[in-house]
């Protein structure tokens, strides 16, 4: 049994505050039995100007919030999964970086988003990550002693496929760390994380970003802790708080036992059937 912890934050412009309100609240989970912790998408930093953010990003090996966090998950014994931080790259451009700390403050695994969210949203706000950031290429499957876990973040979750691979490769957890918009989110959050664990036979758990940012951005909160058979086992409001979740990792295997939809995949084999043109007689 694992005893998972959902912080979902607030973050703002100042990353000194960012890292002490997350503090808090991985305490808290740790003050409640959590073994096992996560925070959502850019616990360190939320900021519009892109300027200012390029200023204030730092290398990984450079960055102090994940030097403090590392101590913090030494220090509280516990598995604690940074959802992301901005962080600089290479060539001149970021990363969004979702990082998986060991009980002894080691990096057990690091992930860096894949799937990179463009789009102009009905509000009028338009969401460009692509032109600061640099997407990854690789899926990651954290080995534990927890059990497999699959690293994804936020947009993540719209592509079945990456989940489907991570669940073949062994995968009974994915985390989704996040910050949806609020549209999207009253649209599709839920729908999206119950899907993805239900077509895998998964257990998804959702930290994400909620409530009106200093920036004048909003998110949409909700954070979501999901069973192998799609039952909402934990979920926030737009607040932020701690919530927690009890964890059996046999029950991915149940469920996939129950439906093994995985087994049955042949994706591979489905051949698309072009229209044949011209009059018929």
């Amino acid at each position: 049994m694992i005893r998972a912890a959902l912080v979902q934050m607030r973050s703002g412009r100042d990353m000194a505050r960012n890292l002490a309100d997350a503090t808090a609240m991985i305490r808290e989970a740790k003050a409640q039995a959590a073994d096992f912790v996560l925070t959502p998408e850019m616990t360190n930093i939320i900021e519009p100007d892109r300027p200012r953010l390029m200023a204030l990003a730092r290398p990984e090996a450079e960055d102090e919030s994940l030097r403090h966090f590392a101590a913090l998950a030494k220090e509280l014994g516990i598995w604690l999964n940074i959802g992301s931080l901005a962080l600089k790259g290479g060539g001149g451009r970021l990363v969004n970086r979702s990082l998986l700390l060991a009980p002894d403050g080691a990096i057990a695994a690091r992930y860096d988003k894949i799937h990179l969210f463009d789009v102009d949203l009905p509000t009028g706000e338009a969401l460009r990550e692509s032109q600061a950031y640099e997407g990854g290429s690789e899926a990651v499957l954290a080995q534990t002693a927890l059990g497999p876990i699959g690293l994804t973040i936020c947009y993540d979750i719209r592509f079945p496929g990456l989940y489907r691979a991570l669940a073949k490769a062994g995968a009974g957890m994915f985390t989704v760390p996040s910050a949806f918009t609020v549209p999207t989110g009253e649209a599709h959050w839920h729908i999206l994380l119950r899907a993805r664990a239900i077509e895998t036979g998964s257990f998804v758990l959702a930290a994400a970003q909620g409530g009106r940012h200093e920036s004048g951005r909003e998110t949409y909160g909700h954070s979501l802790a999901v069973s192998p058979w799609g039952e909402v086992l934990a979920e926030a409001g737009a607040e932020p708080c701690v919530k927690l979740a009890e964890i059996d990792l046999a029950e991915a295997a149940r469920a996939r036992a129950r439906i093994p939809a995985l087994r049955h995949d042949r994706a591979g084999e489905v051949t698309i059937l072009k229209p044949v043109s011209g009059i018929v007689s």
